[in-house]
């Protein structure tokens, strides 16, 4: 009998890991790192709870660090298996991974000074640059809707899921030596309709067994149509001030989006043209991705880069590699906008830029993202008085501004949408990915349109489909 075990994101929004027995064969649905509280999430990362070595193959739904995070850890402990994955998040992830270890790296590297001090014994980072290039050598490219043999017995197929360049919900078919098969479909992170640049979610096909995200799933998000609108008027009331806007913001996905808003705002004479940094050498680097494969563009991104060749700010941005100039950015007085990583405010240059900005009311800082609880992000959207950064507190003085809209997840009526089709139709569903607030009036609102069984697992559990 097919089991499915749930190891990360469950009923909570990080270290996305899904494990499927079936055939006698261990199949893992992502791998992805935890973030958070550091000493909690550097526990549950380096707890891997099955040994890596019996893994047959990854498949993995997109390049996100919460999702791919931990592959290169499994191949540091002996995972020898096939990870599927689109061409274009392969692509991405062989970039991002790479940056993870290098933060792995420098994480371990500043905790060792800390326990030299003390006479402590030094710790290891959690993977390495060889490890993440080792992971990256496992992944094997397919296109979408065409269906791929994983296991014995186990064909998969990747579907559009609307969420990032490459992102992908797979459905998986069953079929065991004696019984009917069995259909389940694992969303992924499931984007919204009508974002630019990336294509809508595709219809859910028909499953038995569906394993669901719930991120938003009690939240109805601002209309995607408003964001331009939204967006200029942050930029008009900030340089009106005289300030600077601080936009801490992933880099891939979340960069290109906001970089693709300011370019087209400009053009079109509806915002000052000040000057916009993406700071963040990975950003550059995904940025290069994206006009990689245009592909995955939608309609309306394909005829605007067939008209002006560009879409990702080319005439308008200045992407910064270079530490020097990054630290430059932090002496300019007149408005611009700095667009920075970490997307939750954990690690990298954003904390820089917030620790020079956040104490003056001039200025603001524009959240476009999903802050998870318990990361810096999270406590500037509470707009707590003072935030610790690199162990000082600063108090906060600048504009907040959350911008629900430019959120890649789909919200409640979105959700809604894409499940009702299965309602009557398929026998469990499995809701992961969402804090409790979230995905318990999600799992009600299923139940009451029909769904018969709707679980929503915690860490370890267990279920046969």
């Amino acid at each position: 009998m097919p089991r499915l075990i749930f190891h990360g994101a469950a009923r909570e929004v990080t270290g996305s890991m899904h494990l499927l027995e079936v055939n006698g064969a261990l199949l893992a649905l992502d791998c992805g790192l935890f973030q958070g509280r550091r000493a909690e999430a550097a526990s549950k990362n380096a707890d891997v709870p099955f040994d890596p070595r019996r893994l047959h193959a990854v498949i993995l739904s997109h390049a996100h660090i919460d999702h791919a995070g931990r592959l290169p850890l499994l191949a540091r402990r002996g995972f020898e298996g096939v990870i599927y994955a689109t061409p274009a998040a392969r692509d991405l992830a062989a970039i991002m991974l790479a940056d993870s270890a290098h933060i792995q790296s420098e994480d371990a590297a500043y905790l060792n000074k800390k326990r030299a001090r003390r006479g402590e014994p030094p710790v290891e980072p959690l993977y390495t640059d060889d490890d993440a290039a080792e992971a990256v050598r496992r992944i094997r490219t397919v296109s979408y809707d065409l269906p791929f043999s994983v296991a014995p017995g186990v064909e998969a197929c990747f579907h559009e899921a609307g969420h990032m360049l490459g992102s992908a919900g797979v459905e998986l078919v069953i079929r065991l030596p004696s019984g009917p098969e069995t259909r389940v479909f694992f969303s992924g992170d499931v984007g919204r309709f009508g974002q630019p640049i990336l294509r809508d979610p595709a219809p859910l096909p028909a499953c038995d067994a569906l394993i669901c995200e719930s991120t938003y799933g009690n939240r109805a998000t601002p209309p995607v149509r408003d964001l331009a609108d939204e967006l200029a008027a942050v930029v008009h009331e900030t340089v009106g001030r005289g300030g600077k806007i601080v936009v801490p913001a992933f880099s891939v996905g979340r960069t290109q989006t906001i970089v693709y808003y300011l370019h087209r705002l400009m053009a079109e004479g509806r915002i000052p043209r000040i000057p916009v940094f993406v700071d963040s050498p990975l950003a550059v680097d995904a940025t290069e991705v994206f006009r990689m494969h245009p592909e995955c563009y939608d309609r309306e991104a394909r005829e605007l880069l067939g008209r002006s060749g560009d879409l990702l700010g080319a005439d308008c941005c200045t992407f910064i590699r270079d530490v020097e100039r990054s630290k430059a950015l932090n002496r300019r007085r007149s408005p611009c906008v700095i667009i920075s990583a970490s997307g939750m405010c954990e690690t990298g240059r954003i904390l820089h830029h917030l620790r020079n900005n956040v104490q003056s009311p001039r200025n603001t800082v524009l959240i476009v993202g999903y802050q998870a609880a318990n990361t810096l992000g999270r406590r500037i959207v509470e707009r707590q008085s003072h935030l610790k950064i690199f162990g000082k507190k600063y108090r906060l003085r600048a504009q907040v501004v959350v911008l629900g809209g430019f959120s890649a997840h789909a919200d409640r009526h979105e959700l809604d949408r894409l499940t009702a089709p299965l309602a009557g139709r398929c026998r469990r569903v499995f809701l992961v990915h969402g804090e409790p607030d979230q995905m318990d009036p999600f799992a009600a609102r299923l139940r009451h349109a029909g769904f018969p069984a709707v679980e929503t697992p915690s860490a370890g559990d267990a279920f046969e489909i």
